[in-house]
């Protein structure tokens, strides 16, 4: 979650000169190359999930780093945190069609308590004002999608490890992935500074690639829909880093807010989930 939490600053600085479609599949190529060497190196043997890991694919791979991409040429990383706060909660839901868990009555409480701090704090304090337009609509699209990968991702870690399923779903994606960088790069070849590169290689090493290592075994271990809440914390990251990053002041709203959350993260991790068999799953 701290990994991911610096993804839409970055992305927001990559697509400032790099073509949004150049950052969304590029970073999955550099990627996969990575994801490549490190399934040679463990000598890991083929998967027979290839479905399900299409599904990952489309959600964590192709979908989220896209849609995010193509908004965030409009709209601030500050905006597209109000959006992504609702990506705990469609991870929860995700949970239980595509992994059988059953949270209890205190898991939805203590999250929807959470969800609504962070939007509350979110408009409150001006981050988002003014009604929905085309970027939101991204957005929106890229929290469905990487909540259906998170969540798939994050059952099928139970079986494959969370670095095998990341690996494995990047190569996947792979002739998806590279036909696009290769078109986007000739219709705009890439060019941007230091800071833009930076931005660029943090997606592709960090967001794409190691934060999966992390993020999935920990949602295989601990419970997707529980685990997965932890996130409501990271539109509050996002706005630190754009702090820490671009200078703008930390008032006390924020660091209240962050607690409150915080607590309610705590509940959530309190409560008990009970998980069905899904072994029937496609």
């Amino acid at each position: 979650m701290l990994a991911f939490s610096l993804t839409l600053p970055a992305t927001r600085v990559a697509v400032h000169d790099l073509d949004p479609w150049f950052v969304a599949f590029g970073r999955a190529v550099g990627a996969a190359v990575l994801a490549g060497a490190y399934l040679y190196l463990t000598r890991a043997p083929l998967p027979r999930h290839w479905r399900r890991l299409a599904i990952v694919a489309l959600g964590v791979i192709i979908g989220f780093p896209l849609f995010t991409s193509l908004a965030l040429t409009t709209q601030t990383a500050a905006h597209g945190a109000v959006v992504v706060t609702v990506l705990p909660a469609m991870t929860a839901v995700f949970a239980v069609l595509r992994a059988g868990e059953r949270p209890p009555p205190l898991f939805w409480v203590a999250g929807l308590s959470g969800l609504l701090l962070v939007l509350t704090f979110l408009i409150a304090t001006g981050t988002v004002h003014g009604g929905l337009n085309p970027a939101d609509f991204f957005l929106l699209a890229a929290v469905v999608l990487c909540g259906l990968g998170y969540a798939e991702g994050g059952a099928l870690a139970r079986d494959l490890g969370g670095a095998r399923t990341i690996c494995w779903a990047l190569l996947l994606a792979l002739p998806v992935t590279l036909p696009v960088t290769v078109v986007a790069a000739v219709s705009h070849p890439p060019h941007t500074g230091a800071a833009g590169w930076s931005a660029f290689a943090y997606l592709t090493t960090v967001s794409m690639f190691l934060g999966f290592f992390a993020w999935y075994a920990g949602l295989a271990l601990g419970g997707i829909a529980r685990v997965g809440q932890l996130q409501l914390a990271q539109p509050i990251l996002t706005l630190l880093w754009s702090a820490l990053l671009l200078a703008e002041p930390v008032t006390p709203a924020t660091i209240a807010t962050a607690v409150l959350v915080l607590a309610c993260v705590v509940a959530i991790q309190r409560a008990r989930t009970r998980r069905v068999l899904t072994d029937s799953l496609p």
